[in-house]
């Protein structure tokens, strides 16, 4: 058995009994620590399923990812190879948590305002699990007002910013923007899907 494989193995019976976490990559320099993303919440035993915009597959590879997670990546909303489900749909059943991370301004506001245009801002709209965000972007983008009335809508829904940090930019300015450490989304997403995990296994324990 390859090592691919027996790592996938190995995530899938972690996953049965863990929390089930779809992951959304956008398109920010912040994308390739979604790998270390990946691979924390693999390594504490959650099933997680990544989907990516057309912009996330610039800056790191679904098959890093595919590979990292032992899922299929999603990449294209139309793409029928999987299955009569709606993917978007069946994706959203049983799931324990939504993390989007990186979130540029774009998908931000794509959420903020209901515009499904791809993969990722769909599924948005099917989901009833809870979700979690992490932007990163430009300082001035971040403290854009456009960009902050779209934070404050998304937090008046119960969607969790996970606040981006203050240092040194891709663009080379300093300010706030700085995608938070993938150790601080990773936990904060742990805490949230487990607590989502623990309320469907008592009320289906009860049916």
């Amino acid at each position: 058995m390859s090592r691919q494989t027996e790592g996938s193995d190995t995530r899938k019976q972690a996953g049965s009994s863990g929390p089930r976490i779809a992951l959304g990559v956008t398109g920010g320099i912040a994308a390739y620590k979604s790998a270390e993303i990946v691979r924390g919440l693999t390594r504490s035993g959650a099933e997680v399923h990544v989907m990516m915009s057309a912009g996330g597959q610039k800056f790191i590879t679904p098959l890093t990812l595919q590979t990292l997670s032992g899922q299929d990546v999603i990449t294209d909303q139309w793409d029928l190879a999987r299955g009569p489900d709606i993917q978007h749909i069946a994706l959203a059943r049983g799931l324990d948590l939504f993390l989007v991370a990186p979130a540029t301004a774009d998908v931000l506001a794509k959420l903020a305002h209901g515009i499904a245009d791809d993969f990722l801002s769909t599924f948005y709209l099917a989901v009833t699990a809870p979700v979690a965000v992490a932007p990163a972007m430009n300082v001035w983008m971040w403290e854009h007002p456009a960009t902050q009335a779209n934070i404050a809508l998304l937090k008046s829904r119960g969607v969790r910013i996970i606040e981006p940090g203050v240092g040194e930019l891709a663009c080379g300015e300093e300010g706030v923007g700085r995608m938070a450490e993938p150790e601080t989304i990773v936990e904060t997403a742990l805490a949230m899907a487990k607590k989502k995990l623990r309320g469907r296994l008592r009320a289906a324990a009860s049916s």
